[in-house]
């Protein structure tokens, strides 16, 4: 009995070791194949979209964009109403009537049906429909203005992007070289006074170049969310910017520029669209002080013991004796004389912005023209030789951290040279309405 017993006891352990070693191997199992998972999301490449194609993109997935094609939509429903007649009223009453004479009386009913319409006096609807047609134009050009300035913006922040992953790039590699270095310069045994110093120059290098990476990566990181809320992704989704060969072509001379702007920028159509509405509301608010009049058919019938039956037309209208409108004719004319106000100071400043820009897009090319295309692939090949020979022996510590640090500093001057002249030409076709191809993408 009890060898049983034992029997089952055992049999009862063994089965929940078992148990629990399945359990363990398929937890294990399940980790492993979890961090496999894991590590291949992570070493998944990232997207890559050339700088015309994040543009598209942008303009298509944009979601303010509805916006202002809803403002367009409700400026045609302001145009629809500008332009109906209001509904005609239908009135009517209904009563008792009674009649008493010579000690007679009788009684009856008396009701009343009347149709009556308002017409507005002459030229007032004409004007309301000149007004809203003006605020659908204004809804149009608000809405050419945002994806032109969208366009512009997202050119820079992509080419921003891609400026940012070339500058961190740059950094981590001299950053890398100067950790290695370090590493086999502390392995080695320093007598004097010479090789620690050095190792402590290229200890503080190496710390400085690894705060330029990071302030790239901080840089790359925001440009990355910006451009993901342009387009409607997600935050944390990834992308990468093609690599970018930006042309520049010279801009056309001051006065032509000014002349177009004054033709077609945004901000003084926008204005003289403005001016011009104001002169109608001006011309509303005129005709305003003559009333509207209301005409209608009506018919009555009572019974008493006759019957009486009456055909008529009403007519009827308010007498201008207290109310001239002057006040609201008085506030028109003062708008109207802020909207030439904000005209005259928009056209300036934007001729103000037309020559900044001007100046500024050529300042860029002038520093641009006296480069080498060559320039920074041989400072990253003059980089790469001065850590070989700094190994040997043959290039001082003054020379080789110093190429390293120029190496960097021409990456950066390059990209942030383009990415000044790119916002520059971005902004002078966004002021002049002009396609002056100012700046190209090469493929």
């Amino acid at each position: 009995m009890k060898f049983n017993v034992l029997l089952k006891l055992c049999c009862t352990i063994s089965v929940a070791v078992l148990a629990a070693s399945s359990t363990t191997f398929q937890a294990d199992g399940a980790e492993t194949e979890r961090s496999v998972s894991d590590s291949a999301k992570a070493t998944s490449p990232m997207p890559q979209m050339t700088l015309e194609a994040v543009v598209t993109d942008v303009l298509e997935h944009n979601r303010e964009v509805n916006f202002y094609s809803a403002e367009i939509a409700a400026a045609k429903g302001e145009t629809r109403t500008a332009e109906t007649w209001k509904n005609p009223e239908l009135s009517t009453t209904i009563g008792d009537k009674r009649v008493a004479g010579d000690g007679l009386a009788t009684e009856g009913v008396t009701w009343l049906v009347s149709i009556r319409q308002t017409f507005e006096w002459p030229g007032r609807i004409p004007l309301r429909k000149a007004i809203a047609n003006q605020q659908l134009q204004l809804a149009e050009l608000g809405l050419g203005q945002f994806k032109a300035a969208l366009a512009a913006r997202t050119r820079t922040v992509a080419f921003g992007l891609f400026a940012a992953q070339q500058k961190a790039v740059a950094a981590r590699e001299v950053a890398e070289r100067f950790h290695t270095l370090r590493e086999v310069l502390v392995q080695r045994d320093p007598s004097g006074i010479t090789p620690q110093l050095e190792l402590r120059i290229i200890e503080a290098t190496e710390i400085t170049m690894l705060r330029k990476a990071s302030e790239a990566s901080v840089v790359e990181q925001a440009a990355m969310l910006e451009l993901n809320q342009l387009r409607g992704q997600p935050w944390q989704q990834g992308m990468k910017v093609a690599p970018v060969d930006l042309a520049f072509t010279a801009t056309p001379e001051p006065e032509a520029l000014l002349s177009a702007a004054r033709a077609n920028n945004f901000e003084i159509r926008m204005r003289q669209v403005e001016l011009e509405q104001q002169g109608f509301k001006v011309s509303l608010a005129q005709k305003d002080r003559y009333p509207s009049f209301t005409v209608g058919p009506y018919f009555s019938q009572e019974r008493s013991g006759s019957n009486e039956r009456y055909v008529g037309i009403e007519f009827s209208m308010p007498l201008p004796l207290w109310n001239h409108n002057e006040g609201n004719i008085e506030t028109a004319m003062a708008r109207q004389q802020q909207a030439e106000t904000s005209m005259y100071v928009t056209q300036r400043t934007v001729e103000r912005q037309v020559v900044e820009q001007a100046l500024t897009y050529q300042t860029k090319l002038t520093e641009m023209a006296k480069w080498r295309p060559e320039s920074v692939a041989e400072f990253r090949t003059a980089a790469g030789l001065a850590d070989r020979h700094y190994r040997l022996g043959a290039v001082p510590i003054t020379i080789y951290v110093e190429l390293q640090r120029q190496y960097l500093d021409a990456v950066e001057a390059l990209l942030d040279t383009k990415r000044e002249a790119l916002d520059a030409g971005q902004q002078l076709e966004l002021l002049t309405g002009l396609d002056i191809h100012a700046v190209r993408t090469n493929p």
